[in-house]
């Protein structure tokens, strides 16, 4: 069941990244719903995601911040 959650998180995730400010308040939703190795593995994925998206880099501190 938690898979389920951190897969339809990148999937919400995936679908609002046309909107850094809706991109940002989904990411904040997802970091209090996610387990901690999912935070991880979430932050590792959004590397990944943001790297050739430079507008939704500064979106990755808030992850960091946890």
């Amino acid at each position: 069941m938690p898979r389920m959650i951190y897969d339809y998180t990148k999937s919400v995730l995936e679908r609002v990244s046309f909107d850094p400010l809706l991109f940002m308040k989904e990411l904040k939703k997802a970091i209090k719903n996610l387990l901690p190795y999912e935070i991880e593995l979430l932050s590792k994925w959004l590397n990944y995601f943001t790297s050739e998206k430079p507008e939704l880099q500064p979106c990755l501190i808030v992850i960091n911040e946890n």
